[in-house]
Order: C-alpha cells, then structure tokens, then sequence
C-alpha cells in the first residue's frame, strides 16, 4: 500500500498538470450535467416495514386522485380577551379571511370553521384548514405573499391570528452561515497551525473542489436515482470537513519530510505512502459507517448515507492526487515563511512540542488519566439512560414564530392532543355480513348483529367501521372521534382520533399501543382490520424502529472497522480500544444533548426555548457521523505510533513520537470539525441546533479525552503487549504496510535516495524550483533546494 501510493505521489507531482486538468475537466463535466439535470425531487419520507407506513400506502391505494403530499395551512383565530369568535363582527372578519384564503391558483380548498364545526366549547378559538394543490417546495411566492396577506387583513380586524402547517415552512434549512463560519474558523486554524497562508489555503481550496465535485454529481444523477434536495447536506458538510483532513495531513507530512532534506517530488511521494495510507485507510472507516446507514431500513437516510460516502471518497482521491500536484506547482510555498527567507528547513521532528510534552505527561501518569477520562465521560453519559426519542414539531419552535403560536393558541382552545390527532384507516373489504356476525359473536338475530358490529342492523364495511370507531372511543385517553369517510368503493373507512395528551407525550405513545393491542379482538367480530397512522403515529413507528436498529448497525460498522483496524495497526488490543473508545464518546454526547435538549440544563444558553424528546434519527446520525470521525483520529495519530514502534522505538518512545509529529494537526483537525459542527448551534431551528450542538460535543470528547488521554493511557499501560497479534491471525490478515516499512527501507541510503530510482529524478521540466515548478537536480538537499 504504502510503496503505491509513493509512487501515485511522486507521479502525481510530476505530471502536475495532467493531474489539475483532468480534475478541472471532472469538475467541468459534473457541473456542466448539474446545470442541465432537471433538479433534485421532494422526496417524501418513508420507512417500509412500519404500520404508519402501511396505512398511509393503504389510502394511496384505495383514495385514488387524493393528494397525499399536498401543502396544508391551518390558520387559527382567536377572539379578544372576554369575547366569542362566534359574535357578529369576529365571524364576519373569520368568514371574510376564508375567502380571502381560498382565492389562489394554488389552492385546494379552504374550510369554514363555522360550517366544519372547527370551533373550541368556549367559543373563543377556532380554525380554518387550507388544503394546497402542490407540495410545501412547489408554493409560489405568490400563494404565500397571499397566505400572509389574508392572515394580515384578519389580525388587522383585532383577532388574533397565527398559522401552522406544511405550507408556513419555508424549505430553507441552514443559510450558509453555518459552512461560512466553519471555513473561516478552519482558515484561522489552519494558518496557526503551519505559519503560511499557503500551506492554510491548499487544504480549503482542495476540499472546495472536491465538495465541488461531489455536489454537483449528486445534482447530475438526483433525478436517475431519485436523490431529494435533503440528499446533498449530509454530504457537503463531512465533505467538507474531511476534504479539509485529509489535505491538512498530507501537507503537514511534506513539510516534515522537506525538513528531513528530502528534496520537493521525494518528499511529496513519502508524504502521499505515509500520510497517504492513513488517508485511505481512515476514509474507509467513513464510508463503512455511512454505508452502514443502509442497515436503519431509511431510504431517505441510506441514500444520504451513500451520497456522503461518495463525497468522502472523492476527498480521499482528492488528498492522494490534487494536493501532491499542487505542491508540484508551489513546493516551497507552503513551507514557513521564515524557512522560504532563510533558504534553512529546521527539522522539528525531534524537538519537543506541545504534543510530545502532552505524551511524556500521560506516560508518567497512565493510571490516572485512564481513570479520570473513563469517568468523565462516564458520568456525562448517565443522563442518556433518560433517552426518549421523538420528532420535534411546532411545539419545539421559538414563540417567536407563528407556528409556535398556533400550536400553543390550539391546545389552549381544544386540548393538547388536538395538534397531533392519530388517523385510523379501516379496510373493511372483507367485512362480515350480518349472518357472519351472528355467528361470530353466538347472538340471536339482529342482536348479535348489534354486538357484533357495534350498530343495530349495521353490518358490511359501513358497521365495520362504525364497530372500530366505537371500540377506540372509549378507550382511555381518547377525547374524541370523527365521523368516517370513505372511499368511493365504500370498503375504506378513515376517521381521526383525537389524544387527551400532547403528541409528544409518552401517554401518546401508551395510547397507541392499547389501540393496536385491541385490534385482534375487532378483526376477529367483524372481519375488518385497521392501521394507525398521522404525524404522532408516524413519529412513534420511527423512533421504535430505529431504536431497534441502532444495536444492529452499531455491531456491523463496529465489526467491520475493527476488521480494518485489524489490518492496519496488525494488533488485537488497539481495534477493540479504538471501538470501546468511540462508544465512550458517543454515550458521553448523546448524555449532554438529553441533558440540555431534554431536560433543559443549559437550555437557555444555546437558545433553546423548548424542551423536549430527543429527534428520532439522532443516535444514528451521531453513531454514523462521529464513528468515521474518531476513526480518522485514531487513524492518523496511532499509525504514527505504530510506525515509530515498527522502525525500532521502544513502546513508550513510539507513543511519544506519534504525539510529536501528529498531536498538532489532529487537535487542527478537531478544532476545524468542532467550528464547523458548532455554527450550527446558531440555527434558529430546534431540530439543526441539536445535530450541531451533539455533533460538536462528540468531537470534543473523542479527539481531546478519548484520542488525547485515554488511548496514550491504554498503549502505555500495555507496553509492548499493545502491538501484539496471535500468530494465526497475522497469517491470515493482508498485509498493507500503512506505516511504510519498505519505504523506510528504500531511503536507508540517505534523504535524497529515493531520488536516484529512475532516470526522472528531478521534475522532468528542467526548470528550477524558484520558478515554481518544483524541479531540483537530482543530489540537491532540502537546504541546496529552499536556496534556490
């Protein structure tokens, strides 16, 4: 492994221009196919396998034309404080606002409240339901400038009127502020880091082109594989930061190189067959824990699961080909300005740094950092056995929306469960006749017909239904059913039912499982059966399968990348550190956001005005995303280790070498991954400030206890017994030599050694390094070079 990439580097910095035409050519290609594609779909949710799922497939199939996905608005009225909305001048205003919101091209219909009976006992609040001809993204500015206006005309009457609904969603997720801050943030880093403008650059204009690349091929094939707008997010955002990595590795393993007198080709060849190695290999951990999204039975995640492993590959071929061209183009560039002016490389791979400090610190110390970081994070994870999943709506929004406010005005007037009423879908196709009832329930007559359907005389499909809606309203907890309406071919029945309890109540949730239960029992006297589904129902199906999901995905990504880590560090003990780590970390991340976002610790400070369940997709976003992350970490700093250890260092000397030459950029690359995950924090939506808030936590308790403390802690305390591998196994394994043993081997002879393997030694272009084309002559060291 590490012998090929040496040689995809040093030929990637020989045909440098062949390499940036062909990525420009890529790049042009791609964006050229996403200019002409017809653009990404609304895809809609789905998850196969859950009864929500299957009711909502059974009314697309027996309400043929119905539109399922259409924008919905709820406009609520509410009377002045002491008066009626019923009173003669308040109806009037409501009734004119009805009208008035139901003049639109766009616009289905627009129910009175008056006429649907949509008024609460006290008459002060009631509601008017606007149903859209188009989805929520297919609204024209023009039929919300007129939503606004009516709503606007109504309050100026002196009620008071708010909206909610699909069709008040403005389908912007976050601005770009959140990538913009990230990026200036890692610009910032990035420049600390290395001390040169250009060595901070290459790294952000070579994941630009990547994301670039990645982006605009998932807009080139969204509509032949069915790729949504949400598709992209994923993978813009770890493309990003990956890209960004993966570069800053390889750089950073250049200058070290150039430092130890390697000429400019020589050392990026080395820099791609070492840091290179850990590139691919850390990418592949990402992609195994992306495509292992496909394991939750989402479509919509597994497609942005494999559409954000897409965008990390490419940054991996990006890091091995792009970035060592580029250093072809500017090879002493991103060398400290100091160096640049002096003409001298200092060597800082045996000088003490913060990360080797660090190192000798914990080596001392192993048993009390292990200690002390394990419980930390142990008891940042306590809260996390309080986890209750769910799917924040309206009620997790700021009051300063009106979504917020109707939903609050909603409950007030009709009772908390009335925002999220549950749909009940009955297929009465084979519903019993009066005689089958008879002799299902042993009655005499047309009273066993009663007691089998629950209607005196009422029996087929219309008693059926009539028999379920009685059974569920007098269930406990239930306030109210709806009459039924059906399907043309009279054999569907759907009603709703309206909870006494929030939809995020884990009363709800009790409810509908009671409901469900009861369900043998109505099928067996009427021969008719149902589903329950809506929102609330919808919301609990998914946040119970991907529970049961999550052990699943968690042993098959888990597995394979300790399969990986197997290969790559050739020891037992570290993979099974690496993992225990990981999950350490991810439990201590998932404690913080229920401590903050459920319970409401802290709440305030991240601007979060309600608290609530943790979203449903939550765990698995944070096991998918921070996995491959922390994998990168353990990647990048313990392969140095390993190579420090393979090529003659005792145990605690290697774990000291590792810390030297990658502590800096690993706490870089932290840093980076935190400022872009925390920009998120800034969001006004609940929903984006949890993912950034749980995102960034992760990375800050992985790389800075878990990568930093406990895994130095660990190798320390196992010594030698750390790299040891059963002699079966290491037969069985590959070998991959990440650590680039053959390459130290080949450069034994001195730092310029590998120069003299080919006819081509220097650049091939005969032009010297001064004029940026990276070419030397072929026994020039690293100083005779930075003269030049």
């Amino acid at each position: 492994m590490a012998t090929f990439l040496y040689q995809v580097g040093r030929l990637a910095f020989r045909r440098r221009w062949y390499v940036a035409l062909v990525w420009a050519a890529v790049l042009a290609a791609v964006g050229l196919g996403a200019l002409k594609a017809s653009g990404a779909s609304d895809e809609e949710f789905s998850m196969p396998g859950i009864e929500s799922q299957k009711a909502f497939d059974l009314m697309e199939q027996r309400f043929p034309g119905a539109s399922a996905d259409g924008a919905t608005a709820r406009v609520v009225f509410v009377a002045p404080s002491g008066e009626k909305v019923t009173a003669t001048e308040n109806r009037e205003a409501v009734e004119k606002a009805v009208a008035d919101l139901g003049d639109g091209a766009q616009v289905a219909s627009a129910v009175d409240p008056f006429r649907a009976k949509a008024v609460s006992k006290d008459g002060t609040t009631a509601y008017a339901t606007v149903t859209y001809k188009v989805a929520a993204n297919d609204l024209t500015d023009v039929s919300k400038d007129q939503l606004d206006r009516a709503i606007h005309t109504a309050q100026g009457s002196g009620l008071t009127v708010e909206a909610g609904g699909s069709a008040m969603d403005d389908g912007a997720g976050p601005g770009g502020a959140a990538e913009v801050i990230g990026v200036a943030i890692a610009a910032v880093v990035l420049l600390i880091t290395f001390g040169s403008l250009a060595a901070a650059g290459l790294p952000l204009l070579t994941a630009v082109i990547g994301v670039g690349v990645s982006m605009a091929t998932i807009l080139t094939l969204s509509q032949a594989l069915g790729l949504s707008t949400t598709t992209g997010t994923l993978a813009m955002m770890l493309g990003l930061a990956v890209g960004i990595d993966y570069a800053l590795f390889v750089v950073s393993r250049y200058r070290e190189e150039r430092a130890r007198g390697r000429v400019p080709r020589e050392a990026a060849g080395l820099a791609v067959g070492t840091a290179g190695s850990a590139v691919v290999f850390a990418g592949l951990t990402v992609v195994i824990a992306l495509a292992g999204l496909a394991v939750v039975g989402i479509p919509m995640l597994t497609k942005m699961g494999l559409a954000a492993a897409g965008a990390v590959v490419v940054g991996v071929l990006v890091a091995l080909t792009l970035v060592p061209a580029f250093l072809g183009f500017w090879p002493n560039a991103v060398l400290r300005r100091r160096a640049r002016r002096s003409g001298r490389i200092e060597d800082e791979g045996t000088r003490d740094n913060g990360g080797s400090r660090w190192a000798r610190f914990v080596l001392r110390r192993p048993l009390p950092v292990l200690l002390l970081g394990v419980v930390g994070l142990g008891a940042l994870a306590v809260p996390m056995t309080d986890l209750q999943l769910g799917m924040p709506g309206d009620e997790a929004k700021s009051t300063s929306t009106t979504e917020r406010r109707a939903y609050d005005a909603l409950a007030e007037g009709f009772g908390p469960g009335f925002n999220g009423p549950l749909t009940v879908v009955v297929d009465a196709k084979d519903a019993k006749d009066a005689k089958d009832a008879k002799d299902a329930k042993g009655g005499k007559g047309a009273e066993g017909a009663k007691d089998a359907t629950g209607a005196k005389g009422a029996t087929g499909p219309k008693g059926a239904a009539d028999a379920v809606a009685k059974k569920i309203g007098g269930t406990e907890g239930v306030v109210s059913v709806s009459p039924a309406r059906f399907n043309e071919a009279g054999d569907t029945a759907v009603f709703q039912v309206v909870p006494s309890t929030a939809p995020t109540d884990e009363r709800t949730k009790d409810l509908v499982t009671t409901i469900r239960g009861e369900r043998p029992g109505v099928e067996s006297e009427t021969g008719a059966t149902f589903e329950v589904t809506g929102t609330t129902a919808l919301n609990i199906d998914v946040s119970d399968k991907v529970q049961s999901a999550l052990i699943p995905y968690l042993v098959v990504v888990v597995g394979l990348a300790i399969v990986l880590l197997l290969v790559v560090f050739r020891s037992l003990f570290v993979p099974l550190k690496a993992a225990l780590g990981f999950l350490l970390s991810v439990l201590a991340s998932l404690g913080v956001v229920v401590l903050v976002f459920q319970q409401g610790h802290g709440a305030g400070l991240l601007g979060v005005e309600q608290t609530g369940p943790i979203m449903s997709l939550m765990p698995i976003f944070l096991v998918g995303i921070i996995f491959g992350l922390a994998m990168d970490y353990e990647v990048f700093l313990v392969s140095r280790m390993r190579e420090a250890y393979v090529h003659g260092e005792g145990p605690g000397q290697a774990i000291t070498s590792g810390f030297r030459h990658s502590a800096r950029v690993v706490v870089a690359a932290a840093l980076i991954m935190i400022a872009v995950f925390a920009g998120f924090v800034g969001e006004s939506d609940s929903m984006v400030k949890m993912i950034g808030f749980g995102l960034a936590s992760a990375v800050l308790f992985d790389a800075f206890v878990v990568r930093m403390a406990i895994v130095p802690a660990v190798l320390a305390l196992l010594g030698d017994r750390a790299w040891w591998l059963p002699k079966w196994l290491d037969r069985l394994l590959p070998k991959v030599d990440v650590e680039g043993e053959a390459l130290g081997r080949r450069s034994e002879s001195g730092p310029e050694a590998g120069l003299r393997s080919g006819p081509d030694a220097g650049s091939g272009s005969g032009s010297d390094v001064g004029s940026g084309s990276g070419a030397e002559p072929a026994g020039a060291t690293g100083r005779e070079v930075a003269r030049t």
